[in-house]
């Protein structure tokens, strides 16, 4: 490409306020026209920093150290203000809630280029593509507060759209969407990426809904320097043991081939989706016999243990079979929902759960999965008692959530909001998850010893004294996971547990949860990851419209018809495996534990 660049960064290194190091760290690299940049790197090496940067945020408004130089169209940001580089940089922020400001979804993605001064036909125009390509145009006079939280990501894409900027930043656009939601966003991209006079910027942890739009890969280590720069095939599959081991996600497609190779089976080229992955297996003549790929009994319970212990890539799975004989005693529901209905925004708003009947038996990992709207988060919140007591009955171990006081609940049920920032009260890291603890009457002592092993657990040692809203996303995550598990509840409660985390973190994160699940603490989570469901539930109970379609154990639903009855598409490993044609034994595999593994086993 010979175009003269729109994105500029000469020796980039940004320190914010209170940071003890600069992340991103001496980094540069340019963005042309037509460009589709996919910026990699471990949790907290500066890639949503680097991104303020794009369009001045970092300096102007954020509270950070810039040295070096980012010029946006030949505009150096430092001489620029915010709304003159608006002009050329449209930004998708990471938390959509950060940038909505008024009372209708038509008036949010017109209110930018109004700012602008656009003609209002144009405006218009521009508004009503926009909505449309996101699919919200007929949602276009509601309040977004009404929208979920994918919703909201969608509205926010919508809103970069309309600006009509050349470039286009996005951090983690499809973090809170469902599969169809992130076909939606992916499809309005490579529209417009095909225009060739654009350039998008993304980061993003979903490799899988991303890989065939990329064209090119730079990737940040720890220390948030820039260690990889290049095509996006010839990186992701001619590095993947080196972006492995800076603990960077890969498609899930990859991460199976590499965990194959180890088992001896060698596919080459690595492959990158879950189709690439079905042909490159069906072209080896010989395959092993896949670990415990059968068909789950249908009481999770009476589960043998030797069958029980292939279950889960983490290994929480052959932690709790050590524990099964304790909890074949206490199969007394940990959580019992009665006809639970819920309403957005008192008696008149819609009803968004449903008549929902659910138990949830001691020890259990429910992963509770649908569309965006469906009401997973709606009625996690009711059986964790954040929201209003919804009508019918929620009984947690005994014991009435949404009527219990603050103390009570803590003791009973640790919650993770989907945005970590909207349970930040305290004014440091240490602080925040101190606070359970003082809630519960824990001496001093005890409490420094239990803060400064939770900090260690998940890495934010150097960050005790932070503030929480400076943390970066995936630190703040790990901070929310923390102040739920710090206080020892026997219920945890988690929407989005892995969103903005690294596939090391997350691999951590998941782990501390097995093995708190195999230890007998009981799992809720809400997530669209129906890969990190395959991999680490027992049980996944199907949403759709505010009803729940069924529950059961994770392989019968994710082996039957309530997957696509509730609008959602198969985890990428189960894509790869069921249309196997020289492999039928293979169509059960769905979870990376029923891969064979060697004596270089991937996580």
């Amino acid at each position: 490409m010979n175009a003269e660049p729109l994105i500029t960064l000469d020796g980039v290194s940004i320190r914010h306020d209170e940071a003890t190091r600069a992340t991103p760290a001496g980094v540069s690299f340019d963005v042309r026209p037509g460009e589709v940049v996919l910026l990699l790197g471990p949790s907290g090496c500066g890639k949503s920093t680097l991104a303020l940067a794009l369009d001045g945020l970092v300096p102007h408004a954020v509270p950070a150290t810039l040295e070096g130089a980012v010029r946006v169209a030949g505009l150096d940001t430092r001489d620029h203000t915010v709304a003159e580089l608006s002009e050329h940089v449209a930004m998708v922020f990471q938390d959509p809630d950060a940038q909505v400001v008024t009372g209708t979804l038509l008036d949010e993605v017109c209110f930018g280029p109004e700012n602008r001064l656009v003609p209002v036909a144009d405006v218009l125009e521009r508004a009503e593509r926009a909505l449309k390509l996101v699919g919200l145009w007929d949602r276009r006079t509601e309040n977004p507060d009404v929208l979920s939280g994918g919703g909201r990501q969608r509205l926010a894409v919508a809103c970069a759209l309309a600006l009509a900027s050349p470039v286009l930043v996005l951090d983690e656009p499809t973090a809170n969407l469902d599969p169809a939601g992130i076909d939606e966003v992916y499809s309005v991209l490579r529209e417009l990426a095909s225009e060739r006079d654009h350039a998008i910027v993304l980061v993003e942890h979903n490799l899988d809904a991303a890989v065939d739009l990329v064209d090119r890969v730079v990737v940040l280590d720890a220390a948030g320097r820039l260690v990889i720069d290049g095509p996006a095939r010839e990186v992701l599959q001619g590095r993947a043991e080196e972006l492995l081991a800076l603990g960077v996600w890969l498609p899930v497609s990859t991460l199976a081939a590499l965990r194959l190779r180890a088992a001896g089976v060698v596919l080459h080229p690595l492959p990158l989706s879950p189709a690439e992955l079905g042909a490159a297996l069906d072209g080896v003549d010989i395959l092993p016999a896949p670990r415990g790929a059968t068909a789950a009994p249908a009481d999770a319970h009476a589960d043998a243990p030797a069958a029980r212990s292939q279950s889960v890539a983490s290994g929480a799975e052959e932690r709790r079979s050590a524990t099964e004989p304790a909890r074949l005693t206490a199969l007394r529901p940990a959580i019992t929902v009665r006809d639970c209905s819920v309403r957005r925004g008192g008696r008149r708003g819609p009803v968004v759960v449903d008549g929902v009947d659910l138990d949830v038996a001691s020890g259990d990992f429910l992963a509770i999965v649908g569309t965006n709207g469906a009401g997973k988060t709606t009625l996690l919140q009711a059986i964790a008692g954040v929201i209003p007591a919804p009508r019918g009955s929620v009984d947690v171990l005994g014991m009435d959530p949404s009527r219990a006081d603050a103390r009570a609940r803590a003791r009973q049920i640790g919650f993770v909001f989907q945005n970590p920032e909207h349970q930040f009260v305290a004014h440091t890291v240490a602080e925040e998850l101190e606070l359970g603890l003082r809630l519960q009457g824990v001496d001093e002592e005890a409490r420094r010893v239990e803060v400064d092993r939770m900090l260690a657990r998940f890495d934010l040692t150097e960050h005790r004294d932070r503030h929480p809203f400076l943390l970066s996303g995936g630190q703040k995550r790990r901070l929310s996971v923390g102040t739920a598990l710090v206080a020892g509840a026997p219920v945890l409660a988690l929407d989005e547990p892995t969103f903005g985390q690294d596939r090391a973190r997350a691999s951590e994160l998941l782990d501390i949860l097995g093995d708190l699940n195999a230890e007998g603490t009981t799992v809720l989570v809400v997530t669209h990851d129906l890969q990190l469901v395959a991999d680490h539930a027992t049980h996944v109970a199907v949403m759709r419209d505010g009803r729940l379609l069924g529950v059961g154990p994770t392989a019968e639903v994710l082996a039957g018809p309530l997957i696509e009855e509730a609008g959602l598409r198969h985890p990428p490993l189960a894509r790869a495996t069921r249309g196997l044609e020289r492999h039928p034994e293979w169509h059960a595999v769905t979870r990376m534990s029923q891969l064979p593994v060697g004596d270089r086993a991937v996580a």
